[in-house]
């Protein structure tokens, strides 16, 4: 039985929700058949759901696949209320060759996810999506990341949490990582291990 058919969507509206898993657990796919079905099935507006994609974009490194962004899966997600920043999201650890790079890395990503949570906190709409909440809590405060939560009514986020993407000088960073992942399972009222 695969997660997907375990979850009653409609039991996650009005709840806060977390998928956490490894790098090709179809975390950003069950993602957007989350938002298909709010409009889709359950006729939300598009202009009730934010969505904060902090994704890098879908790419091989490593023999791994990295990345995807919700639009990748559902096109339709497009119309819905995108808050977006300029350029891309650098995969932290992977486009690292030491520690002062991994860092280097996550501080420009933080730079980027950070105001988007604020923009989302000023202006929060009923629904609130977040792709790949792990570039942000890299380096970012969770009570950010959680007084967003707070603003929406349906919050519905992914984040990795895994060993398959380290190296020797990423120990600590990933420690960080996923400390923050299993503190944020607890914060939110549903929380799925995707594998």
């Amino acid at each position: 039985m695969t997660l997907y058919s375990r979850i009653d969507l409609n039991r996650l509206i009005g709840h806060s929700t977390l998928l956490y898993g490894e790098t090709g657990t179809k975390k950003t796919y069950y993602t957007s058949e989350f938002i298909k079905y709010l409009i889709e099935s359950k006729r939300f507006s598009h202009k009730e759901i934010s969505i904060l994609d902090f994704s890098p974009p879908l790419s091989t490194i490593k023999n791994m696949n990295i990345g995807g962004k919700i639009k990748d899966f559902y096109s339709n997600s497009l119309n819905c209320k995108n808050l977006t920043f300029k350029g891309e999201i650098i995969p932290p650890r992977l486009k690292a060759s030491n520690r002062e790079e991994l860092y280097e890395n996550a501080c420009k990503n933080y730079s980027k996810t950070s105001k988007l949570l604020k923009v989302f906190n000023k202006q929060p709409t009923s629904v609130l999506i977040v792709n790949d909440i792990s570039i942000y809590l890299h380096i970012g405060n969770i009570r950010l990341l959680l007084e967003s939560i707070n603003k929406s009514n349906t919050f519905f986020g992914n984040s990795y949490y895994g060993s398959s993407i380290r190296s020797n000088f990423t120990n600590l960073f990933s420690l960080r990582e996923k400390r923050l992942v299993e503190h944020l399972s607890k914060k939110v009222e549903f929380s799925y291990f995707t594998g």
